[in-house]
């Protein structure tokens, strides 16, 4: 039986345009009625061999795919990317849409093995943060001294931009390279220090390699759960550090999952599940307006710009929210209906943990505990205080926390 066609190409193109494509990247294009691609791309194709209809990305790019799609439907079709298009390049967006089958995908050598081999840094010990149509505080979840960050620029008042972050999150000693028109006749390398830099925007095809040093003075954010309290802006309505950590363990993230932080006060516990991996989610949900606010800022500060903070009183705020995998509570646990919502939200394997520092939230749980079972604990931290001359311990009050796996559908009778 005859393979069927593929319904759009995708072509890889770099710096060196047209010279640098393979001899079947440059068959497709020149066979292509119609080429989708940016208009920098675009302009890399000679009218005297690529003959069909050129047509410029619309705004915003991918709500327009499926309509292109269809219009071209039964044409020859091709797509123009930026190097390889499977790493965060439109072949993700086009094989989601029409199909992996339906998608023939001819990729360049990326930007990202561009500057590996230009720097002599490894490829798999290099960590890569794309700016492109994301927030810049996003780089701020990668600093870690002495770690090795290539930075997918957005343009060219990126590494201004980058430098600046760097500086105010206490890693202003790192030194950047920027690396501009990869793989092109133009290409153009230059050094600097983040906190000295002063160069005006180059050209807006660039990387950056960030080789991350901390300020002595800077704190130390490490990569697990359980960072210091004073990382957070805070009204008092903060989970510590030492009970932070024990409900994320609890609360076991794994990637791609997404957590509801009901009663978020200051973020923490979604702060620091999105921290865990790149592809986690979280929702926020949080009555105050303040502390919504200040949610936000401390995502930003502590490169999780992407959760989502949801402002209104649970459990009506959540009933718009996407299934999630796991759940916590942090506070407003005696609110009617809330535990009920919760628990019902979960799918089998999902996962709730629920904090309590008084006596009726913990009641409550007591009773959802012999229920559904789970693990009830009493967590207790205590520091170390100068007493006159001596030292004590001074105890903070006791957390109840009950954590729950859901086995059953049945459970929700």
């Amino acid at each position: 039986m005859p393979s069927v066609p593929p319904a759009v190409t995708v072509v890889g193109i770099g710096a060196d345009g047209w010279p640098g494509l393979t001899g079947t990247a440059r068959t497709a294009l020149r066979a292509a009625e119609a080429v989708i691609g940016g208009p920098r791309q675009l302009a890399l194709l000679p009218d005297t061999e690529c003959a069909g209809e050129r047509v410029p990305w619309p705004s915003p790019l991918r709500p327009a795919v499926p309509g292109l799609l269809a219009r071209y439907a039964g044409r020859r079709l091709a797509v123009l990317a930026s190097g390889d298009p499977m790493f965060y390049g439109i072949g993700r967006t086009l094989t989601e849409i029409a199909g992996a089958a339906a998608v023939q995908v001819l990729p360049h050598p990326s930007s990202t093995s561009y500057a590996c081999a230009r720097l002599g840094w490894p490829v798999e010990e290099t960590e890569v943060v794309t700016l492109v149509g994301r927030p810049a505080d996003r780089l701020a979840a990668a600093l870690h001294d002495g770690r090795r960050v290539l930075v997918l620029s957005a343009g060219a008042d990126t590494p201004a931009e980058v430098a600046a972050l760097l500086t105010e999150r206490g890693f202003g000693p790192s030194r950047l390279t920027v690396l501009e028109q990869l793989g092109g006749e133009g290409e153009v390398t230059y050094e600097g220090v983040a906190q000295d830099w002063s160069r005006a925007p180059g050209d807006p095809l660039n990387v950056i390699a960030v080789e991350c040093r901390r300020a002595p003075d800077a704190p130390r954010l490490g990569a697990v759960p359980g960072l210091p309290d004073a990382a957070y802006e805070n009204d008092g309505q903060l989970t510590k550090r030492h009970i932070r950590a024990a409900t994320l363990g609890a609360l076991a993230p794994a990637p791609g999952e997404l957590l509801w932080d009901v009663g978020g006060g200051s973020g923490s516990i979604g702060v620091e599940w999105l921290r865990t991996h790149p592809s986690c989610r979280a929702y926020a949900v949080e009555r105050d307006p303040e502390r919504a606010e200040r949610i936000g800022r401390n995502a930003a500060r502590l490169g999780v710009p992407q959760l989502t903070v949801v402002r209104g009183a649970a459990p009506d705020a959540l009933a718009q929210l996407p299934v999630p995998d796991a759940v916590f509570i942090g506070g407003g646990l005696t609110a009617p209906g809330l535990l009920d919502a919760c628990w019902s939200a979960l799918p089998v394997g999902g996962r709730l943990v629920a904090n309590t520092v008084t006596l009726e939230s913990e009641a409550l749980l007591a009773t959802w505990y012999r229920r559904h079972g789970g693990e009830l604990v009493k967590l207790a931290v205590a520091h170390a205080v100068p007493v006159g001359s001596f030292t004590g311990w001074r105890q903070a009050m006791p957390v109840t926390q009950w954590s729950v796996t859901k086995t059953n559908l049945s459970d929700d009778l």
